[in-house]
């Protein structure tokens, strides 16, 4: 007699039968890769907390938009270091601020990969906060402002979408961003630019290597008066009702590793796009210990990729994308 149980093994009895009757795939076109733009000339510098991740100035650009062509990836998500930093963040709405500077760069390198615009304030303000701040003149606290901040993000959503950006991603988790921006592309004669929102972003210690890539980290305080408590599964899902509700186009959910929950209840409670973010410290963790000897680099990151994919993830964020790319291509 033949038992349930037996049918499973039979099924696992040889590579191609395991590919023939696999559930989830991890694909190129799911990758969207990460690239941090700075000023300079032939800057092309490892981010020492993230190895095999770099800042790249404007005149390296096309050897990277390039490879990531070559390699079958279709989408970046932008960053910019600027030169200036001061206490509104006007280098991130400037019309010749270093993201758009590389957007219209990328475009004309190649004007079909998909440039999606971070949207936020933080790398471009002295006191590396994502918004305004407002500081009581008697005591001294400091507090961060939401109106004046939107109107801000809006400018540089609108900015960055006139550079060329085909997805504006929001990351600063002021109260109704999505809606000041969605608001602000329409009425800017824009209303095809979708936004891909950071809609549920956790106050998270995993964040700690791309603060060094982004040079933001807060100059005072933390972020956990505007960021999600990473203990809150039912505030995910007000979040992101809220942004579907205000005109977001995709969800992201940040980070990705510790929050396969909130991926898959997010995935369950909507039917926009969900997007994981394999933040910087899951990618550095892995790659010391890859270092190190102590794991497969490889098997380890498809593994972690596709509890992703299975739990609801349909595009991942990953600067293992480059990596990925050639393991996809060997097979």
């Amino acid at each position: 007699m033949s038992f349930p149980h037996q049918r499973n093994r039979r099924l696992r009895t040889s590579a191609a039968l395991r590919s023939l009757v696999r559930e989830h795939q991890i694909s190129i076109d799911d990758l969207i890769y990460p690239l941090f733009v700075t000023h300079g000339v032939a800057v092309r510098e490892e981010i020492p907390s993230m190895p095999g991740v770099y800042h790249l100035s404007l005149d390296q650009l096309e050897q990277e938009v390039l490879e990531i062509t070559e390699a079958g990836i279709k989408a970046i998500l932008l960053f910019g270091v600027p030169e200036h930093k001061d206490a509104v963040g006007s280098s991130a709405y400037d019309e010749h601020g270093i993201v758009q500077q590389a957007t219209r760069q990328i475009k004309r390198i190649n004007p079909e990969i998909l440039v999606i615009a971070d949207t936020c304030l933080c790398q471009f303000t002295d006191h590396g906060h994502c918004g305004v701040i407002h500081r009581d003149p008697d005591s001294g606290h400091a507090v961060i402002v939401n109106d004046p901040s939107l109107e801000l993000l809006a400018k540089t959503a609108v900015s960055q979408a006139k550079a060329g950006a085909d997805i504006i991603a929001p990351s600063n988790m002021m109260d109704g961003f999505v809606r000041e921006i969605r608001t602000a592309l329409d009425e800017a004669g824009m209303p095809h630019v979708p936004i891909m929102s950071y809609a549920v972003k956790y106050a998270s210690a995993f964040y700690g290597p791309f603060r060094d890539a982004a040079h933001s980290s807060p100059q005072f305080g933390d972020r956990k008066t505007y960021q999600m408590d990473p203990a809150n599964l039912r505030e995910a899902v007000r979040e992101a009702e809220a942004d579907v509700q205000e005109g977001a186009d995709f969800l992201i959910v940040k980070p990705a590793l510790a929050y396969m929950d909130i991926i898959k209840t997010v995935r369950d409670r909507f039917t926009l796009p969900v997007v994981a973010y394999n933040v910087s410290a899951e990618y550095s963790m892995v790659k010391a210990a890859a270092a190190n000897g102590w794991i497969d680099e490889r098997q380890v990151v498809m593994e972690s990729l596709l509890g992703m994919k299975r739990a609801g993830a349909d595009l991942i964020i990953t600067y293992f994308a480059k990596d990925i790319a050639g393991w996809l291509a060997d097979q």
